[in-house]
């Protein structure tokens, strides 16, 4: 895979990929605003799929779990403009801007397609990334500015950005039950329902009676066979929002637990 990254700082990034695509399950610590210059992505969140495309401009909200699935589109590669807003730089606004921490909100993506100010904002990074020597404000001051393009025009975003909380611990079984296709570590999964790995081990084993690898397989493997079947989707999507790592692995499992292959399911269709 071809894949190239050039920073300003650690925050801002010039991101490409030229393969044909790449898959990644992900957990975000620091919420990260996203610029389309080309290319295709997918992402599948537990209660929605979205795709961004070229011009697009988002902004995905920390500790959220997502399958995310790079493509390059019309022979140009995936490339975006990523810039992370850390917890350190948005406590450090919001303190200089005197605004007391919001009611959180929906931690849903926020999509603002081709709006203006966020383009040229974003856009004007560009140059930067071929220089070898930037002043060392740069980077603060059009992080300040992207976070004060999106006040202007997004009501709702000082509730995301200000909610510096960690999860606290949740109900195991609805949080699981809605986010069994995300391939993570057990250490993400306890960390996002307020425990320990070993408390989230005990608990799940007290909650399914099983271990969470076979439950979390078991589950994946259902999902897939009802997006065959009922979805008409294509094994090679299915494969990749469900949580398995690759095709030969995924067709391997399948076929083990209801006796015949993904492909052959989908020609039955």
């Amino acid at each position: 895979m071809e894949y190239q990254a050039k920073y300003i700082t650690e925050d801002i990034k010039l991101s490409c990929y030229e393969d044909k695509f790449f898959k990644s399950d992900i957990m975000f610590d620091q919420h990260m605003l996203v610029w389309f210059i080309s290319g295709e992505t997918k992402i599948v969140q537990a209660e929605a799929t979205y795709v961004f495309q070229e011009g697009d401009i988002f902004l995905i909200p920390r500790n959220q779990l997502a399958t995310i699935i790079n493509y390059p589109k019309d022979g140009l590669p995936h490339k975006t403009v990523v810039m992370h807003l850390t917890e350190a730089r948005l406590r450090d606004f919001y303190a200089k801007a005197d605004v007391k921490a919001q009611t959180p909100v929906s931690q849903k993506i926020h999509r603002y397609k081709h709006h203006p100010l966020l383009e040229s904002c974003l856009a004007s990074l560009i140059p930067y990334f071929d220089m070898q020597d930037i002043p060392e404000n740069i980077a603060s001051l059009k992080i300040q500015e992207a976070i004060s393009i999106l006040r202007a025009i997004d009501p709702d975003i000082d509730g995301v950005l200000t909610n510096f909380e960690e999860p606290g611990k949740i109900d195991l079984v609805t949080y699981m039950e809605k986010n069994f296709m995300f391939n993570m570590p057990m250490e993400r999964f306890g960390y996002l329902t307020g425990r320990s790995l070993t408390t989230f081990k005990r608990d799940f084993k007290k909650a399914f009676n099983t271990t969470p690898q076979r439950w979390l397989t078991q589950k994946r493997l259902e999902l897939a066979h009802y997006h065959l079947a009922e979805k008409k989707k294509k094994p090679v999507d299915v494969c990749y929002e469900t949580g398995f790592e690759n095709l030969s692995h995924f067709s391997f499992a399948f076929k083990k637990q209801f006796g015949y292959a993904p492909t052959e399911l989908s020609a039955r269709n």
